[in-house]
């Protein structure tokens, strides 16, 4: 599927996806001004075009050769472990969708302090970001890059990280980050140019917390911004992924490897000593 039909298809299926969310405000509230079952068909439409896309997908990933990883360094300091790493299956995040495809998300494990809260079945069902040592931690450029997009007015929510909480992100917020588009489901977010047809992206940026805009260039190591837990995040860490393009509605995702430590798998925990700019 061409890049000018795969942003159609995602444009179509978020039309619908709206158009289905308004429906069922109107029928619980005041009734439908047209025949129930176009809703229906609406549904429809956005299952065939998930299908579609995702198919699309996995049939390019299956002809083509992967490319090779490019090698760039942490976009942090400091003792981390992985999560949904590509070590371990390819889509890492079950998706190919919004240049998922070799994502990685990383969670701060320090030596020393506070640990990171474990998952609660059922108590406390939310938790203050500052619970967690990855909110704050600064993040680094991966290469010296160009800053394509950068933004961070998003609000940093309480820990999905229980039972409860875990549902109503599934559930109930994850559907009307949907509506929102890629924006809303990474949050606030910065995407640098890497050269060569390589761009490298953050999600889930804290608040107000970028020093960095469009245009802007950028040094390797040179901080951007802070660990957050904006967008669709279960709780404060860094997603980290490489992609062919600037659009996360249409990129495809571009393998990575860190120098000193490679692609950590999950679980594993690794240590990135701070490096001068």
């Amino acid at each position: 599927m061409s890049v000018r039909r795969r942003k159609f298809a995602v444009t179509l299926q978020r039309l619908l996806l709206l158009f289905v969310a308004v429906h069922l405000i109107v029928d619980f509230t005041v009734g439908l001004p047209y025949p129930s079952w176009l809703g229906l068909i609406a549904v429809v439409g956005v299952f065939g075009l998930s299908f579609a896309l995702a198919s699309s997908a996995r049939r390019e990933a299956k002809l083509s050769e992967p490319p090779a990883p490019v090698e760039i360094d942490p976009p942090v300091t400091g003792r981390w472990s992985a999560l949904n790493s590509p070590a371990d299956k390819v889509p890492s995040h079950g998706t190919h969708g919004y240049g998922q495809s070799y994502a990685i998300d990383i969670t701060a494990e320090p030596a020393e302090g506070p640990a990171r809260p474990a998952f609660a079945w059922l108590w406390p069902i939310a938790r203050r970001n500052r619970a967690f040592p990855a909110f704050g931690a600064p993040l680094l450029a991966v290469a010296d890059a160009t800053v394509v997009h950068a933004e961070d007015r998003q609000r940093d929510h309480l820990s999905r990280n229980s039972l409860a909480a875990l549902l109503y992100l599934m559930v109930v917020e994850g559907f009307g980050r949907s509506l929102g588009g890629a924006r809303r489901i990474v949050g606030n977010h910065v995407i640098l140019d890497l050269g060569e047809g390589t761009y490298a992206v953050y999600a889930h940026v804290r608040r107000g917390s970028l020093t960095v805009r469009a245009g802007d260039k950028v040094l390797a190591g040179q901080e951007l911004g802070s660990c957050g837990n904006s967008g669709n995040s279960t709780e404060p860490h860094v997603h980290f992924q490489l992609m062919d393009g600037p659009d996360l509605d249409t990129a495809r995702g571009v393998p990575f490897t860190w120098r000193g430590v490679g692609v950590p798998a999950n679980g594993e925990v690794f240590t990135v000593e701070p490096q001068r700019v």
